[in-house]
């Protein structure tokens, strides 16, 4: 079975379903006509569909044999972008129709990828034993969706499943190359909203107010060294602040203060959860030391970072050398950037691998949630043949991957957001 060429042969149908899922972008948690698109085609090809309500869209290739079952999953949802008719380059051929709404992330090639590969398994059942599960996952930029979407296939779906597998495109890695490596390669994450209340005052009289900007200033500086006096130093660990509200007068003293920012990390253990437990300590002493209120707002618990199963990654490697040639791997480094597959990976063992689409020839090579990033489609069959070649090795090799679940309840883990 050429896997590739069966790919090549369907580039004319991929095209057309990335072409149609850019130009009619829909936010997250607001999928309804993608969904609704999703689930007829599916029908058409002769696969039965579990519609998720709030969650997403389940497909089921049964290969009427007895074997394994393995996810397949891909995003569906578009960012509040307003896309640049133009790439690094020149014009696009493709722009989003919806006005301020953009698949700058690449979740319509994530779709046209998977219903490629369906398209060939549908047609191949005789090639492997056990089960697909197409998952399309709704609103996964908000991370938002995939706490209805992931009980529901862990608890009430039925379905026993083996493994997962899923695949991102990468604005920085060349188009025909693809990536699949053990361990980290997602940074997980948390994110935070803080209020900080002091007393009004003139600003010539700082005596008798309580400034949160004093109380901020200080915070600030703490969560900005914690990194290199509290973290491994062989352990990644990045802070920002993405905003900071207060006051509206140069000579009066505010009363409150309100910041956000995000933390990301390659290790929940010995980085993400640390920095959490401290930024929690900090917030108190210092409220305290400063006579203010130090509120929470918004702080979910950590997002894990995306982590490849090992056995996984090795089994996947070897597919991808087979199919596509071993010059087809390449191995970016891990991507700070976080994603909900990661709670998948927490359930099921499995791999997040990479599909490449930049080529600076064709302007191709603009960072993810940029207004100017484009993809090469040609590298969009790779990724899909890179998938075919996981799902059959992974259903037809007998092999332990050696993992242990997440022991946490399904439904506190899929709330984790970042």
């Amino acid at each position: 079975m050429n896997i590739l060429a069966l790919a090549q042969a369907e580039f004319p149908e991929t095209l057309r379903l990335r072409r149609h899922f850019h130009e009619n972008p829909e936010l997250s948690c607001r999928e309804v006509n993608t969904i609704a698109f999703l689930e007829a085609y599916l029908k058409d090809l002769g696969i039965p569909t579990i519609n998720v309500p709030d969650g997403g869209l389940l497909g089921i290739i049964d290969s009427g044999k007895p074997g394994k079952t393995l996810l397949m999953r891909a995003d569906t949802d578009a960012l509040p972008i307003a896309e640049s008719p133009e790439n690094l380059k020149g014009p696009k051929v493709c722009l989003s129709q919806v006005p301020g709404v953009s698949h700058a992330c690449g979740h319509d090639g994530h779709m046209a990828m998977l219903l490629t590969a369906a398209r060939i398994l549908v047609a191949h059942k005789e090639a492997f034993a056990g089960k697909v599960v197409l998952c399309f996952e709704r609103g996964e930029e908000e991370s938002g969706d995939i706490q209805n979407l992931l009980p529901y296939i862990v608890k009430e779906s039925g379905l026993t499943i083996d493994g997962c597998y899923a695949t991102h495109v990468r604005w920085d890695l060349p188009a025909g190359k693809v990536s699949i490596t053990p361990g980290a390669v997602m940074g997980g994450g948390c994110s935070f909203v803080i209020r900080l209340k002091g007393t009004f005052g003139h600003g010539a009289r700082p005596d008798l107010a309580n400034n949160p900007m004093d109380c901020f200033a200080a915070l600030y500086q703490q969560l900005n060294e914690f990194r290199q006096r509290k973290v491994d130093p062989f352990e990644c660990l990045t802070f920002s602040l993405g905003f900071v509200h207060s006051g509206e007068k140069y000579n009066v003293i505010p009363e409150d203060l309100t910041f956000g920012g995000t933390a990301r990390f390659f290790n929940y253990q010995k980085a993400g959860k640390p920095f959490e437990d401290f930024l929690k300590k900090a917030l108190a002493a210092n409220a305290d030391i400063y006579g203010c209120e130090g509120e929470i707002l918004h702080m979910p618990e950590a997002l894990f970072e995306a982590r490849n199963n090992t056995a996984c990654a090795q089994l996947g490697r070897k597919a991808v050398a087979d199919a596509l040639g071993p010059d087809a791997l390449q191995d970016p480094q891990p991507w700070m950037a976080s994603e909900s597959f990661a709670l998948f990976l927490q359930e099921y063992p499995g791999v997040l691998a990479f599909t490449g689409i930049a080529n600076p020839e064709k302007g191709c090579g603009a960072n993810h949630h940029t207004p100017e990033f484009d993809m090469d489609e040609t590298g969009l069959t790779t990724g899909a043949a890179m998938g075919v070649a996981y799902a059959l090795a992974f259903l037809n090799t007998d092999f332990d991957p050696q993992f242990t679940p997440n022991p946490e309840p399904v439904e506190r883990l899929a709330k984790r957001n970042v």
